[in-house]
């Protein structure tokens, strides 16, 4: 497994009324086709679930129900790993703070996503977020721009 697959995009997905759902419904449909390992953790499954079912977000919110579902049709494909913490979590969080200028705030939930995928060696990120371009040891790509860093 290579990649990890970030909030944003199942959102931008899901979200039939955003401007970004194709091309974020494209890139899933390609790489759920390309039989490829790839990752998520249980922190973005919440987080998506918060945001698909909030009502400043989505003009039409789904039900826990939908949101549920449309999380469950990714969790259970088989090449899907979910990335849980392991006896070195704590370890690689605090390395990973003293890499980071200002960590404070919202940029935890960022910061967890990024320790996850360093204790398990996941190099790459899909995302739109650019908080993640703060975290050196990651390749940041962004499928909803022509091209990722």
């Amino acid at each position: 497994m290579r990649r990890l697959v970030d909030t944003n995009i199942l959102v931008h997905a899901a979200n039939e009324d955003s401007v970004k759902h194709a091309p974020a419904m494209h890139y899933l449909k390609e790489l759920t086709a390309s039989g490829e390992s790839w990752c998520l953790t249980w922190g973005i499954i919440y987080e998506f679930l918060r945001v698909a079912t909030h009502a400043r977000v989505f003009r039409d919110p789904f039900s826990s129900e939908e949101a549920l579902e449309f999380a469950g049709k990714l969790i259970n494909r088989a090449e899907v790993v979910m990335l849980s913490a392991t006896p070195r979590h704590g370890a690689m969080l605090a390395l990973t703070v003293s890499e980071l200028s200002h960590p404070a705030g919202n940029l935890f939930h960022d910061i967890e996503t990024a320790v996850l995928m360093r204790e398990h060696g996941v190099p790459e990120i899909v995302t739109a977020d650019t908080d993640f371009l703060q975290f050196r040891f990651l390749k940041v790509t962004n499928p909803l721009l022509s091209r990722g860093r």
